[in-house]
């Protein structure tokens, strides 16, 4: 079979130290195209991937035959890029969050519906053992009722992780439109709908830029979320933990507690209400920081859909899904009140 011909839009971090390395690493994949608008780092890395260099998205779908792209882009540039690509009959694998207003999450998915092309959502949480493994135990009835959850994430902020440092388009709210709740709020959202298997209703949230200077997005949010079957949890999403990642989660049940990426050892405790207590050593969480798990498995998911002809796990209306929340909670934030996701 022939390899699929893949583009990478978009050359920062996450292309550079995901989307790239593991298309690399799948051999059902050839990275044919590459695009950034600074020159001199799009060349270097279509050295490495001895792939085509392109400085222009625009001339980089109209002069390649590919298959898919990733769009590794800023925020704003998401639903445009996005919708390009699927209108020029590619499937696309975009970074979180999917786009900046719900227009442009719906128009996203009506251009993949539009050209049967698969529209995929990089939510890599969904993807980690210590998350998948505590669904099982949900949806096995172990847990019993889900009374409460508490979800954090939060790192000293991107400019340790982007490649512009701090110059970098996520301290721009033009180009971001949100800060720390769209880099990592996002991403706790899709997991804990992805968890409870429910969709979140209704958000109070408070949404501060507290840590870093100079800037106008969001650094500090902490939110209070509401299901739909009435489990109350919180959120909390922060460029301004300063000395160390904190990536957990905890689920409290009827019949123990989850405790998942909470302990150095073991990703994932369950404490029974019988005074059992089980550790599981899955591995350490993909993350930012050196020795995270090396693989985010978004990538082999996304190409093994395109390849089986699959619904990717994350598709256009489930990252939509989970960007309504933090759509609702800015909007709580705004206007003090309690925001409704879906009005």
């Amino acid at each position: 079979m022939s390899k699929l011909r893949i583009g990478v839009i978009g050359c920062g971090s996450i292309a550079k130290y995901r989307h790239l390395p593991e298309y690399a690493a799948n051999k059902a994949v050839e990275i044919v195209a590459v695009c950034d608008i600074v020159e001199e780092r799009v060349n270097e890395i279509a050295k490495v991937y001895q792939a085509k260099a392109y400085t222009d998205y625009k001339e980089l779908l109209k002069s390649e035959q590919l298959d898919a792209i990733s769009v590794c882009l800023p925020n704003y540039l998401h639903a445009p890029v996005s919708i390009d690509a699927l209108n020029n009959g590619l499937h696309v694998l975009c970074e979180k969050p999917m786009a900046t207003s719900q227009e442009e999450a719906d128009a996203m998915i009506e251009a993949a519906k539009k050209n049967g092309k698969k529209l995929m959502i990089g939510h890599n949480q969904r993807f980690v053992r210590s998350h998948q493994l505590a669904k099982q135990l949900i949806e096995s009835g172990a847990i019993g009722k889900i009374y409460s959850f508490r979800t954090a994430f939060g790192h000293p902020g991107p400019e340790g992780w982007s490649v512009d440092g701090r110059e970098s388009w996520f301290f721009e709210k033009e180009k971001a439109y949100i800060g720390a709740m769209g880099d990592l709020g996002v991403h706790k959202t899709d997991l804990i709908r992805y968890l409870l298997g429910e969709e979140i209703t209704e958000v109070g949230a408070f949404i501060e830029t507290s840590a870093k200077g100079n800037t106008d997005v969001d650094d500090n949010a902490v939110c209070a979320l509401k299901t739909e079957s009435g489990i109350i949890g919180t959120l909390a999403a922060s460029w301004s933990y300063t000395a160390k990642e904190d990536n957990s989660t905890i689920i409290y049940g009827e019949k123990a507690i989850l405790r998942l990426e909470d302990n150095p050892t073991y990703s994932l405790v369950v404490q029974y209400t019988n005074g059992e207590v089980v550790n599981y050593e899955l591995g350490k969480i993909q993350s930012n920081e050196e020795g995270g798990q090396n693989t985010s498995h978004v990538i082999d998911h996304f190409v093994s859909s395109i390849v089986e002809d699959k619904e990717p796990l994350i598709t256009g209306e489930e990252g939509m899904k989970s960007l309504a929340v933090i759509l609702a909670a800015i909007k709580s934030n705004e206007t003090k009140t309690i925001a409704k996701v879906f009005e």
